[in-house]
């Protein structure tokens, strides 16, 4: 009996198996949900949030044919609770789908699941997610604004101190906390941090646009007796910012505001806000900076004063003022968080007697110190980028800024310094006050950055190339701080438009940028001036008088674009749109019959000067030209926004514009022969990226360029505004190997060079540190500045193919471009002869909304392989330089038997397959 009864169940088992593959078919599946781009996000202020999905198959050529959402209020029965249904919507749509259900409720949570159905099947419904939502309206802050109760005095000013102790006497069910500040805060309820949150509530237009969090608290909290304290920071609200005297921006005051909402076990609810009732005092923080640092003396500090039954009888009571609400919002953006801990590599004795840790990686960030030491020792850390030619300690490039931390000890046995609200932009950390026994574990490095997940890789067999991805990468952690600085470590750190823009496609292969840029464009349209000029740096603290200058201002229309392609964002068109309108119609004021050269400029910032211009060949562009250049792009930009958002009437008044502005370029720097009047690099990049000259004269511009780069012995004299784009228009017009040669080029100026001196960030100058040794210019020579990263965007783009399609409702990766280069030749000897590794191997991969794309093309002895992954719900247009279809097979099969392909065509020098979903590995005969 017992085989028999074996034989049974496993012949049950085998009939389980297949009904269930039968009645639930698999290999359709929903891998991950978002509310605003976010993973259960809390905090939410948006009444129409939207949802995205990834679908995840294995099978090949999956296309979402329809899908439904749920949303409910309970996520243990879901189904009893449900409020809204979308029903079964036929549409592929899987990214940024609006909620269009009943009225949501400030502070209340719900739950939400997705079902789709598919070409290839039908998945099961996904796993329950969630999201919260923030203060919807201003009646819902209940709380009062506080400050301190003393009297604050002189600019080092200590931070301010804050605590409050409540009951709470029933069973708590959830519990949440929204916080804000002027200044930057920390807080802690029982003696636990809330959240891991760093420089909270960030940076924004603070009088038009303050940021609250929010918080999750019903862990910390108990039945009964609980504390709750916060200190504050300056931070970029008040003291020293920028330079000169340019002192509390956005006031002199420094407050809280604190809001708890309790809901008890029993249905009812509670509210402990910042009132009259807190008591303030100064404390271990004497001083906090962002450019200066912080001094913390442990001396001071209070033992327990977040935790109930602490004596607080000598703070004093606080003061509360009406603030108002009108400015605040729920925070989208990631916040900044403790990412990555480095070592010390080495301690250095310099010629000059110091003691110097390596980290052996530019970071920004702070160091952690677990030291033992009498009751009053001070410890200084001073932290620099670089050592000279010497070997000593170098700060000069850091003008004002200090970038140290002092801590005073209390003798109280092993003690735990980290400072609370300030960053330093370091490699080297310069030790005072303990010149013996320094232990390198008592020393941690901590790198800070806004928590956006890592999307993109670039690898390949070139170690210098890998290691100019890596600095591209350190570089954009580095300074992207809640806003994207431009240097991370000087008395500067500022939203540098210029910087910005040029990185922007860069940034978003590298990190998922989405939700950070939406943040920082709303604030670039808070302080836009009313004619229309967009500031140099935003959040504007330079004043109307710094504002204007083109290739910084055409932010306000490049990034909104490039989003829009990127992510599929068409709602930060339809935001930034009349942003973009009313910067095009600024420069329109200030042309003569659509000529642009009026204003001040920065020009292709930093760019390449030789030190000996003998023969005339100056790098230098002309400012004007470059205005014209990008006032055709705004200007295209804005048409194409329009075309997208169906606004005819502007699409017509700007195309007739854009014609103009050509005209006049035409007229103004273009003689008959088709020669520009400024013969740089930058100028014919620039006319060439942005379509200036009739098709007809474009092939001898661009072999003038390349004239040029080889005049200069296969060099670069680009600068911030020509660099981006150089590669990518050499590749455009045929000289691929030539924009090759340059980003192999060794020598200075070179994106290579910086590595053979030892950079682990990118430069603000292409020769920061000479090969003496000796430094440039120090009132302009940051060690960490991500601008000339931007070619990034070319090895991702040109190298290793990945792109999106431009056709709208197919942008945001819903239709890919792959379209690598393999075919590379250095063209120059000199250049050739220095390059151990030629490229032989790229391997490069980009998480989207649909899932991960990769290309990786590999050179074997008499083929080539290409490795690619096309995310479901996604087609691709794959384009290989082959002049033959025989060249190539997938898996083995020829082109005649791939019954995947959707079209195969020839395109020129070109091969054209169209493919959907899936695994692919392709082998290419050479």
């Amino acid at each position: 009996m017992k085989p028999t009864f074996i034989n049974y169940c496993i012949l049950i088992f085998i009939f389980s198996i297949s009904f269930f593959t039968l009645a639930f078919p698999q290999g359709i599946k929903i891998e991950k949900t978002l509310v605003e781009n976010r993973l259960n996000p809390i905090g939410i202020d948006n009444s129409n949030p939207t949802f995205t999905w990834l679908i995840s198959s294995t099978k090949r050529n999956v296309l979402q044919t329809h899908y439904e959402i749920q949303v409910s209020e309970s996520d243990r029965q879901f189904n009893n609770n449900i409020i809204w249904e979308s029903g079964k919507v036929e549409s592929d749509r899987s990214v940024k789908v609006k909620y269009d259900g009943p009225e949501l409720s400030s502070i209340s949570k719900y739950y939400f699941r997705v079902k789709v159905w598919t070409n290839q099947g039908s998945s099961n419904w996904s796993a329950i997610s969630f999201w919260q939502m923030g203060l919807l309206n201003e009646s819902d802050w209940k709380a009062q604004w506080i400050t301190p109760g003393y009297e604050e005095l002189g600019n080092k000013r200590p931070s301010p101190y804050f605590r409050k102790e409540f009951n709470l006497p029933k069973k708590i069910k959830s519990a949440t906390a929204f916080i804000t500040s002027h200044g930057l805060y920390e807080a802690k309820i029982n003696g636990e941090r809330v959240g891991d949150a760093y420089f909270t509530p960030g940076w924004t237009s603070y009088n038009k646009r303050l940021q609250y969090q929010t918080y999750d608290i019903t862990s910390l909290l108990k039945k009964g007796e609980n504390a709750i304290g916060a200190v504050l920071g300056s931070g970029w609200y008040r003291g020293h910012l920028a330079w000169n005297d340019n002192n509390n921006i956005y006031g002199s005051d420094i407050a809280l505001l604190l809001q708890i909402e309790v809901e008890y076990e029993d249905g009812s609810y509670e509210t402990i806000g910042t009132d009259n009732s807190w008591k303030s005092n100064k404390g271990a923080i004497l001083s906090s900076s962002i450019y200066d640092g912080e001094k913390v003396d442990a001396r001071k500090s209070f033992p327990g004063w977040t935790e109930p039954q602490f004596d607080d009888a000598k703070w004093m009571p606080v003061k509360t003022v009406d603030f108002g609400y009108k400015n605040l919002i729920a925070t989208y953006n990631e916040p900044i968080r403790k990412q990555e801990y480095l070592k010390p590599v080495q301690l250095i004795t310099t010629p000059k007697g110091e003691k110097v840790l390596d980290f052996g990686q530019n970071l920004v960030g702070f160091v952690e110190v677990n030291i033992k030491g009498k009751k009053g020792l001070k410890v200084t850390l001073e932290h620099a980028e670089v050592l000279d030619k010497a070997g000593n300690f170098y700060t000069t490039n850091l003008r004002a800024a200090k970038q140290e931390n002092t801590y005073i000890l209390n003798g109280d046995g092993e003690e735990h310094f980290e400072p609370h609200f300030t960053w330093q932009g370091f490699r080297y950390v310069k030790i005072k006050g303990l010149q013996e026994d320094i232990d390198l574990d008592d020393f941690t490095a901590v790198a800070l950055y806004s928590d956006m997940s890592k999307t993109g890789t670039f690898i390949s067999n070139n170690e210098r190339i890998n290691q100019l991805q890596h600095n591209i990468q350190w570089g954009q952690k580095g300074n992207f701080l809640d806003v994207p600085t431009d240097c991370p470590q000087r008395d500067e750190r500022l939203g540098w438009t210029g910087d910005a823009q040029v990185f922007f496609r860069t940034a978003a292969y590298n990190m998922h940028v989405d939700n950070f840029f939406t943040k920082w464009m709303k604030d670039l349209t808070a302080d836009q001036l009313p004619n229309g000029a967009v500031p140099h740096v935003i959040p504007n603290v330079l004043g109307e008088g710094a504002a204007g200058s083109a290739g910084w201002a055409d932010v306000s229309t490049i990034i909104p674009w490039e989003m829009y392609l990127l992510y599929g964002n068409k709602e930060v068109l339809q935001t930034q749109y009349p942003s973009m309108k009313a910067w095009v119609n600024y420069i329109s004021t200030k042309s003569q019959n659509s000529l642009w050269n009026t204003g001040s400029h920065f020009g292709d910032w930093l760019f390449y000067r030789p030190d000996d211009d003998t023969d005339g060949r100056s790098a230098l562009t002309d400012k004007y030209l470059i205005a014209q250049c990008f006032y055709a792009y705004s200007t295209q930009l804005l048409v194409n926004a329009a075309k997208v958002l169906e606004i005819e009437e502007d699409v017509q008044h700007y195309s007739e514009l854009l014609k103009n502005i050509k005209a006049a370029f035409q007229k103004e720097y273009v003689t008959p022969n088709g020669r520009l009047v400024s013969s740089s690099q930058t100028a014919y990049v620039l006319t060439l990226q942005f379509d200036m000259l009739p098709k007809e004269l474009r092939g001898q511009a661009a072999q003038r360029l390349a004239e040029n780069i080889q005049q200069y012995d296969y060099h670069l004299t680009t600068g911030f505004l020509g660099t981006p784009y150089l590669c990518h228009v050499l590749s455009r017009f045929g000289y691929h190997d030539l924009a090759y040669t340059l980003l192999m080029q060794p020598s200075y100026p070179s994106w290579l060079y910086p590595i053979s001196q030892g950079a682990t960030t990118i430069w603000e100058r292409w020769d920061g540190q000479k090969p003496d040794g000796s430094f440039q210019n120090p009132g302009m020579n940051s060690f960490n500045h991500y601008a000339y990263g931007a070619i990034g965007d070319w090895m991702y783009r040109t190298l290793a193919g990945i792109k999106s399609s431009e056709i709208p409702e197919e942008t945001g990766y819903k239709a890919i471009l792959i379209k690598p280069h393999w075919n590379n030749k250095i063209l120059s000897e000199k250049v050739a002869s220095s390059v151990n590794q030629a490229l032989e191997d790229v391997n490069a991969s980009l998480e989207t909304y649909y899932g991960t794309i990769q290309s990786h093309w590999k050179k074997e002895a008499d083929n080539i392989s290409l490795e690619l992954n096309i995310p479901a719900n996604t087609t691709a247009k794959v384009i290989l330089p082959l002049t033959s279809m025989n060249q190539i097979t997938e898996n083995g099969k020829g082109v005649e038997e791939m019954d995947f392909l959707h079209a195969i065509h020839q395109e020129e020098e070109f091969i054209a397959l169209e493919i959907g979903s899936g695994f692919y590995v392709f082998s290419i005969a050479r």
